[in-house]
């Protein structure tokens, strides 16, 4: 059997976290929770809900996500797959299974969770959600050749693999740095559907004006980074 571990970027999300938790199927080897400086209760219930909790006291998602990463490489046996899910309950855990499956039996190297049209909640993504990833993946499609629809957040990647690209994004940009460079570095990937829901709480990206045009000029600074190189 894999062995398998989840990192879970969270700032603030006492409300979901152990939901978010609980559903994740049993087989996971250990579940990771970044503690993004939160202000509630979030390391608490984390706790509670049988985590792993690291405390990353850097704000932003980039952040969060390199310490799980730095977290399991200091491992005497790392996982074999590594799986990132948000803290908020967007996503439904118990479909982990399907986003594995590609690695696990088709040799797939990196899986994306696609949140396609027919399988969300009417309200689950604003417009601009909708749109920037519209045009994130429209642009990797014409420069890449890229056949990606979505920059979900919820991802599964070989071990090997995710150490290879050498991730550097510390905000918003991580989830399309990790795409673009696993197309360059012409690593097996794929997506599959999977459902996706109204989060519970307010979006630290695009609950905001501000949020929502950082998160955007970051996304589009990667992959106009990438075309030239």
């Amino acid at each position: 059997m894999a062995r398998i571990k989840v990192i879970i970027p969270a700032f603030n999300e006492e409300n979901s976290i152990g939901l978010v938790i609980k559903e994740i199927p049993s087989f996971v080897e250990e579940i990771i929770v970044v503690n993004n400086n939160s202000s509630d209760k979030t390391e608490e219930k984390a706790r509670e809900a049988g985590a792993t909790v690291l405390l990353e006291e850097r704000m932003g998602y980039g952040y969060a996500c390199k310490k799980g990463v730095q977290y399991v490489g200091k491992q005497s046996n790392p996982p074999d797959i590594v799986v990132f899910i948000d803290g908020d309950y967007s996503d439904y855990p118990e479909e982990l299974p399907k986003v594995v499956d590609p690695i696990l039996n088709n040799g797939m190297d990196m899986v994306i969770g696609a949140r396609v049209k027919n399988l969300r909640e009417a309200g689950s993504m604003t417009p601009q959600q909708v749109f920037g990833n519209w045009l994130a993946t429209s642009l990797m499609r014409l420069l890449f050749r890229s056949s990606f629809t979505d920059l979900g957040p919820f991802r599964a990647i070989r071990y090997p693999a995710l150490k290879s690209l050498e991730m550097e994004d510390n905000t918003y940009g991580w989830t399309v740095e990790m795409q673009l460079k696993a197309l360059k570095q012409e690593l097996a990937v794929c997506q599959v559907p999977v459902r996706y829901k109204k989060r519970i709480g307010v979006s630290k990206v695009s609950g905001t004006v501000k949020g929502t045009i950082f998160a955007g000029v970051k996304i589009l600074g990667w992959i106009f980074k990438y075309s030239f190189k």
